[in-house]
């Protein structure tokens, strides 16, 4: 859960994902401007038509506070708005009175001689909210600048649809049936089943996977226009969503989504589909006996680029291992000590990296990962970049490839928008274009009647992804032969003391935020209900999570001054690291060097640091004014696990002796039988060792706290067999959510739930996936009437979307990120 926020160099973009409504930015018209310096960009040279282009504000620029850097629709830059109109529109967006500027280079432009040209004209599309339409107008009016209102007779100049679309100058359903086309022309393109080349691979696939290895092949040597582009009559081509018009043929969209449930074997799919770029088939026939492909110079490098988190390395490495013979496939680990030599990375078929160190090197001087042209990049479990402002997302999408795939398994995890980062590193345009996606896709998603939205975003990912999950059936059989998931809530009723402590704590809760009143004030005091929120759910658990003293949980002020209070800065570390699923409001990820301000707001160091150069100098979530000495490193929180040996004492929580009670009688049925309890607590995981361990079971854990070589050696201790094997593995859903192989097990314990659902099958599927011999059993613990029964509503909204996006059914609802009605809901102030 996080409050959003922007950075202060930033994609001019349409009030991110405001829900739409009265408030809503509109259209007021465009202004005419120029594009200047373009003879120091390369971005020229791709512009052969009209364009639409991306504005970005550039606040610091060195020549001008003013600058608006205008980029093409590939992302290269092409110059600057002119230097009158700049100032006229930097104030306006940087007070947040412009939502949104859009560009269209709107002639033909650089034939022949004209590429040398210095300047071009660029229609500036202006989008206000209605509070704030007046003033900008008035602004725009001022410095003598035209506005081409709406209603004005040129307005017809400006033709793209987006914009007819909004001034319902093309009705809404010229676009929709546009998606619908496209919907038709991707359930159309079904590509037969491929075999893996027999001469680097010797494992036999499945039929599913080779059907996937067909599609994926089909989609890298397609040489068909990108969706939503036709050939003109005269010769050249047009986008029919956009009327872009350019006269070189557009590349062809060589990539997409691979989205098969996990468990289902995509690592050794995309091992057999780099296979083919060493290997080609003979005589036009498809399959095993393929001769080795000789690599040519003029053929360039064929180096696949993975980029996975740091626990997916392991499962990439025992793919290649048994999957693949002995040297065929060349694979070279970047992480940690590195290479700085792009000629040593281009002799390995594969090089293989991760997100953050990828982010390291972003804007890196002499980075060899981000200055080489690859064959083909692989983001594995690529909904690690769902946060478009995030350093490593932006390294990402600038990687130069021919080729890219997005692989995993859980693609939407907390909204749609989580699409659009990926939908920038495939340069699918004009949805690689924040204004786009919030427009055509995510407006009207989150609009009251969604159907529109929710058909436009199956269609686009139908025509680009392929989505099968282990119970998707071809003909009468199921996809793979695994045995059978059950998934079960138990439902826990609290002990009456436990049920005192919940209710006072929850009473205060709302009581709290009651107190706070409005949107604003309940931002600005963001931090104090995340902290009610964690003790609520940890109170589910197990008192001894929590301090006994309530008063004690919290600042006696919510605008305490955390300087001048050394005891709230450890209590505010410690929100941090109880809380696994505890993310930076800025960029969206757990946050990296922990900082806490003055206000008590959490963050990363590098996102706040990067707050405090901008012109604002303010905390983006209660707006207090900051310096540098304003922030405070949080204070590392030891663990040390005998820190809890006084609670272990205590008698057992009410959700831990149902625990005992499940596992013994699962022992009792199958002796030799193993289960996972997954907790997102670690606290949680060392209070479970002393019950369990009394109560006769041979247990392991494995938490994010362990190294990778550790965690390594827990998952292989817990695959022996035999009576002195361990039985039982407790484990964070972080250290074991994905890359990890835990099919010794055939029981699932979820100890807590969790806020996004697709981490919790991430986590069943480490034990229910191919490989796995017996049925599979998942428990869910749940206290009743708790704020664990409103997480489970919250998880059934974000599964309907997901479900709703790669089918066709239809009346799915938008699951909207966690906001303040949301935080409401949590505390038991909204009805269910």
């Amino acid at each position: 859960m996080a409050a959003s926020s922007s950075s202060t160099t930033r994609r001019i973009g349409a009030g991110g994902e405001a829900t739409a409504g009265a408030d809503d930015p509109y259209l007021l018209g465009f202004i005419l401007a120029k594009a200047k310096g373009l003879n120091h960009y390369n971005g020229r040279y791709s512009i052969t038509g009209r364009e639409n282009v991306t504005l970005i504000r550039d606040p610091h620029n060195g020549f001008d506070p003013n600058a608006i850097r205008i980029h093409t629709s590939r992302g290269a830059q092409l110059g600057f708005v002119d230097a009158p109109t700049a100032a006229v529109l930097a104030p306006l967006l940087d007070g947040g009175h412009l939502a949104a500027a859009h560009g269209i280079i709107p002639k033909p432009a650089f034939t022949g001689a004209a590429r040398g040209a210095y300047q071009l004209p660029c229609q500036v599309h202006l989008f206000a909210r209605p509070a704030d339409a007046a003033l900008v107008a008035a602004a725009v009016d001022a410095a003598g600048i035209d506005l081409v209102h709406v209603d004005h007779p040129e307005f017809g100049l400006s033709e793209s649809a987006i914009v007819r679309e909004q001034t319902k100058k093309r009705p809404r359903g010229d676009v929709d049936r546009l998606f619908c086309n496209l919907g038709k022309e991707g359930k159309a393109a079904q590509a037969a089943a491929v075999d893996a080349p027999e001469d680097v691979v010797v494992a036999e696939l499945f039929e599913h996977q080779k059907a996937a290895l067909g599609w994926l092949v089909n989609r890298e040597e397609s040489s068909d226009l990108p969706p939503f582009w036709e050939e003109d009559k005269d010769g050249g081509f047009g986008n029919v969503l956009t009327n872009q018009r350019v006269d070189e043929r557009p590349p062809p969209l060589r990539g997409g989504i691979f989205a098969d449930d996990m468990g289902l074997g995509k690592t050794l799919t995309l091992l057999s589909l780099i296979a083919r770029s060493k290997a080609r088939n003979v005589g036009g026939k498809k399959g095993r006996g393929a001769k080795r492909r000789k690599v040519e110079d003029a053929e360039g490098s064929r180096t696949t680029l993975v980029v996975c988190p740091p626990s997916v390395f392991s499962s990439w490495v025992t793919q290649l291992e048994e999957h693949t013979i002995a040297g065929s496939l060349k694979m070279y680990m970047y992480h940690g000590e590195r290479t700085k030599y792009k000629d040593l990375l281009l002799k390995h078929d594969i090089v293989i990296t991760t997100y953050s160190t990828l982010g390291q090197e972003f804007e890196q001087e002499g980075s060899p990962v981000m200055g080489i042209e690859w064959f083909r990049v692989i983001l594995d479990e690529a909904h690690v970049i769902k946060n478009s402002a995030a350093r490593q997302t932006k390294a990402v999408i600038a990687l130069k490839a021919e080729r890219r795939w997005v692989v995993t398994g859980t693609p939407i995890q907390n909204s749609s928008f989580d699409l659009y980062p990926l939908m920038a590193f495939l340069r699918f345009q004009p949805f690689s274009i924040k204004n786009y996606w919030q427009k055509l896709i995510q407006r009207p998603l989150e609009a009251k009647n969604n159907k529109t939205g929710l058909a436009r975003l199956q269609s686009l990912l139908g025509a680009i992804s392929l989505r099968r999950t282990k119970e998707t059936e071809i003909g009468s059989k199921s996809l793979v032969d695994i045995p059978p998931k059950t998934v079960l809530a138990c439902r826990i009723e609290l002990s009456a003391e436990e049920r005192e402590y919940y209710d006072q704590m929850e009473l205060a809760g709302k009581n709290k935020l009651k107190e706070f009143g409005d949107r604003d004030s309940i931002l600005r005091n963001y931090s104090t209900v995340l902290y009610f929120i964690l003790r609520l759910r940890q109170l589910c658990n197990d008192i001894a999570l929590c301090p006994l003293d309530m008063k004690s949980w919290l600042p006696d002020s919510s605008l305490e001054d955390v300087s001048k209070n050394p005891e709230l800065l450890k209590k505010l570390a410690s929100l941090v690291d109880d809380g696994d699923d505890f993310e930076c409001p800025i960029c969206l990820s757990p946050p990296a060097k922990t900082v806490i301000t003055s206000c008590t707001h959490i963050y990363c160091q590098t996102c706040i640091t990067k707050i405090l150069k901008s012109s604002s100098s303010r905390c983006p979530i209660c707006r207090r004014p900051l310096s540098k000495e304003d922030l405070f490193i949080a204070p590392e929180v030891k663990h040390v696990d005998e820190d809890l040996s006084d609670k272990l004492d205590r008698p057992l929580s009410s959700k831990v002796q149902a625990l005992l009670k499940l596992l013994r009688r699962s022992q009792a049925e199958d002796p030799l039988s193993k289960s996972v309890v997954f907790s997102q607590f670690r606290k949680m995981l060392i209070l479970l060792e002393g019950p369990l361990k009394a109560a006769g079971f041979n247990i392991l854990r494995l938490d994010g706290s362990m190294t990778a070589k550790k965690r390594s050696e827990v998952i292989k201790q817990f695959s022996r067999v035999g009576p002195d094997a361990p039985t039982v593995l407790l484990a964070s859903l972080k250290a074991a959510g994905a890359g990890v192989n835990l099919t010794a097990a055939s029981t699932v314990y979820l100890f807590d739930p969790w806020w996004n659902p697709g981490v919790e099958e991430q986590a069943m599927d480490r034990v229910h996936r191919i490989g796995q011999t017996k049925e599979v059993k998942v428990l869910r613990l749940i206290v009743k009437d708790s704020i664990e029964e409103r997480m489970l509503e919250l998880q059934d909204k974000k599964r309907e979307l997901i479900s709703g996006a790669f089918s066709r059914k239809k009346g799915s609802k938008e699951c909207k990120e966690i906001r303040v009605e949301e935080l409401e809901m949590m505390m038991g102030l909204k009805g269910k």
